[in-house]
C-alpha cells in the first residue's frame, strides 16, 4: 500500500510545482496587458501579437491550473454533508466523485478534443490576423494536457482514498507543500 502513497505524493507533488510555476502568468498577464494600454493610448501603437499572448497566457494559467485547484480542493462542492463527515465518508465521496464524474468527463473531453488538436496540428492552425501569433494548433493542445493532467490528480486523489477507506490511512496530505 506504500507505493500507493508514492503515486499520490508524486502526482500530488507535480501539480504543485506546475500549478506554482504558471501562477506567474497572472503576473505576466497584467504587465502586458498594462504595456498594450500604455502603448495603444499614450504612444498609439497597437500589437495583435502582444494581444494574443494575453488570451494565449489566460488560457494556460486557467488550463494548466486545474489539476492545481483540484489538488487544493479549490473546485466546486456542495458542503451541506461533506463538511460534517467523518474522514472515511469523505474519503467514500471522494473515491466516488473521481470514478463517477471525474475519469468519465475527462475520458469523452479527451475523445472529443483528439479529433479537434489532431486537424489543428494537420494545417498548423495559426492565427487568423497575420500579426497575431501563429500557434494556436499549440493551444489547442493545451486541451489533451489540461485532461491529462486532471486524470492524474484524480488517480491521486483516488489512491489517497483508497488507502483511508481500507485502514492504511496515507501520511496527511499536507496541501501547502511543494
Amino acid at each position: 500500500m506504500s507505493a500507493l502513497a508514492t503515486v499520490a505524493h508524486v502526482i500530488s507533488r507535480f501539480n504543485d510545482t506546475l500549478g506554482r510555476g504558471i501562477a506567474w502568468l497572472a503576473l505576466a498577464m497584467v504587465l502586458v496587458q498594462f504595456a498594450i494600454v500604455v502603448m495603444r493610448y499614450v504612444f498609439g501603437l497597437g500589437s495583435i501579437f502582444m494581444q494574443e499572448s494575453v488570451v494565449y497566457m489566460h488560457a494556460l494559467m486557467f488550463m494548466l491550473g486545474a489539476a492545481y485547484t483540484l489538488r487544493h480542493d479549490g473546485h466546486v462542492r456542495v458542503d451541506i454533508f461533506y463538511r460534517g463527515a467523518s474522514t472515511r465518508a469523505k474519503a467514500l465521496v471522494d473515491l466516488a466523485g473521481v470514478c463517477g464524474l471525474l475519469v468519465p468527463v475527462c475520458v469523452v473531453i479527451l475523445i472529443y478534443s483528439l479529433p479537434y488538436v489532431r486537424s489543428s496540428w494537420a494545417v498548423f492552425e495559426g492565427s487568423k490576423e497575420t500579426s497575431g501569433i501563429q500557434g494556436v494548433f499549440l493551444l489547442k493542445s493545451v486541451i489533451i494536457l489540461f485532461t491529462l493532467l486532471v486524470l492524474l490528480q484524480g488517480v491521486a486523489i483516488a489512491a489517497r482514498a483508497m488507502l483511508t477507506v481500507t485502514g492504511n490511512a496515507p501520511a496527511p496530505d499536507d496541501k501547502g507543500a511543494s
